[in-house]
């Protein structure tokens, strides 16, 4: 049930942020996002890490799911596209993906978006490195066929090692909900495992939001 909760882990009323720059989430900065478990915590920890020459996001997840949050009304008509980078060390050990008991990532950055004020208004995206699914592959969560869909930015066939995505978040918004979308209201990060029971590792790093 942790996308039910994820939904509801949020206020109906924000203040907004209208960016007129990029705006970077460094590691330091997303360490102090606001931790919210769903069934144990997922443990994330700064980690240096050579090949990017920097501070990175470091998430262990066993049998847990938890993740880190940030929340804000973000103008996509400001800053539509999402950037990042991302490694998997460890995949989680599960039979499917795309049901409830086999909702497991290594790695997975939601977007939730709202466009009015009642639950069923709140709408969510899950950027996930999937391990069974091909790269661009669509699906509705198993919690919550009508409001969240899970999108493999990165599928079976892609290799390990870091990688750097960039997603167009107000028209995958359109593509996905038929709806024009201006804003989001949260940005979080999961490693979890909770479904599956197993584990996983991962790393996250150069969150950005840019105006093109």
């Amino acid at each position: 049930m942790k996308i039910i909760v994820f939904f509801t882990a949020f206020s109906m009323t924000f203040s907004v942020t209208s960016f007129a720059d990029d705006v970077n989430y460094p590691a330091a900065s997303i360490i102090n996002w606001e931790h919210k478990s769903f069934s144990g915590n997922t443990a994330y920890s700064v980690v240096y890490d050579d090949q990017m020459q920097h501070d990175v996001i470091l998430a262990s997840s066993s049998q847990t799911a938890s993740g880190l949050f940030f929340e804000d009304k973000i103008d996509l008509n400001k800053t539509p596209f999402l950037n990042w980078s991302w490694r998997v060390e460890k995949f989680p050990t599960l039979s499917d993906e795309k049901t409830k008991s086999g909702d497991d990532f290594a790695a997975r950055i939601y977007i939730v978006a709202q466009d009015g004020w009642t639950f069923l208004s709140t709408k969510a995206i899950s950027y996930v490195w999937s391990k069974q699914s091909k790269t661009n592959e669509v699906w509705p969560s198993p919690f919550a066929h009508d409001t969240a869909m899970m999108l493999a930015v990165r599928g079976r066939e892609d290799e390990s090692g870091w990688v750097t995505e960039k997603r167009n978040i107000k028209a995958d918004l359109q593509t996905l909900f038929g709806k024009d979308i201006r804003y989001i209201k949260a940005i979080a990060i999961m490693t979890d495992t909770d479904n599956s029971k197993s584990s996983a590792i991962s790393y996250y790093s150069d969150i950005r939001l840019t105006e093109k």
